[in-house]
């Protein structure tokens, strides 16, 4: 007899059981530290896209009212059409942007992918070694 029979033996069904509650716990933990990695990276990411939008927002702002008063200038004698063109131009970018964000949003991976596809995973072999995911035949 082996030592890990012998273990087991001592143990019987509570040690058994005992042994189950502590590898699902460890499971758990290693889950929650995954999400909690993944909530890290995600806000991350989010802040840094913030920041650089908001300073992209302010650049190009900036940069439009200084050109349309450039053109305002240059163009003295026809400053409502080039106001009015420049109108239309910030809108028709706004409407570009618009639409690049809403494609944007359909084509974003769902958040905490990594994390289900592990707890399906985890799952599957559970399910694996109780016998349920078995299929008669």
């Amino acid at each position: 007899m082996d030592f890990a029979q012998n273990k087991a033996s001592a143990g019987g069904t509570w040690g058994a059981a005992r042994d189950k509650a502590a590898t699902l716990l460890a499971i758990g933990q290693t889950r929650l530290e995954l999400l909690g990695n993944e909530l890290e990276v995600a806000r991350i990411t989010i802040m840094r896209q913030l920041l650089l939008a908001q300073a992209l927002l302010f650049c190009v702002g900036l940069g439009l009212v200084l050109t349309v008063m450039g053109l305002v200038i240059l163009f003295w004698e026809q400053r409502l059409v080039v106001v009015a063109l420049s109108a239309a131009g910030v809108w028709g970018a706004a409407l570009c942007v618009y639409f690049a964000i809403q494609r944007s949003n359909r084509h974003a991976a769902p958040l905490f992918n990594a994390s289900l596809a592990e707890l399906q995973e985890d799952l599957r072999q559970l399910k694996a070694a109780s016998g349920h995911g078995r299929t008669p035949g």
